[in-house]
């Protein structure tokens, strides 16, 4: 198999892909990115939780312009993962509200995104319908 590398730092891959979050250890609230403190709390001490690889779309647009090389229509979403909000595109599915729907049930799912001169393979995530 080819050697993998995940686009964003907290999408672990593996036999099964998840993402994982900086929570903050006073108040709970997580976050994706690096944080010297909490915006909730002011904390400064987090540690790292998964984050549920099902979830609900919460708030969806479907994109029809963007930067050059950007292919369009697609779906840009906010999915709620059992109380952590994850923005991400709805893939694997037409981009269309035929197929897209408030309080949609969707699944993290992985896909290839290209690869370098080495093979290496830059692996990014979305999220599918869940049926």
């Amino acid at each position: 198999m080819a050697n993998q590398v995940p686009l964003v730092d907290y999408l672990v891959l593996g036999d099964q892909p998840h993402l994982v979050a900086n929570e903050c250890t006073q108040c709970g609230a997580r976050y994706f990115d690096r944080r010297n403190a909490c915006a909730g709390c002011f904390g400064t001490e987090f540690r790292s939780v998964g984050v549920a690889t099902e979830g609900e779309v919460r708030a969806f647009t479907i994109v029809s312009m963007a930067a050059p090389g950007i292919e369009v229509p697609f779906v840009s979403a906010v999915v709620d993962c059992d109380g952590t909000s994850v923005r991400a595109n709805v893939i694997n599915t037409p981009p269309d509200p035929d197929h897209v729907s408030l309080g949609m049930k969707v699944r993290l799912a992985t896909y290839p995104m290209g690869d370098d001169e080495n093979g290496t393979v830059a692996v990014g995530f979305g999220f599918e319908p869940a049926t």
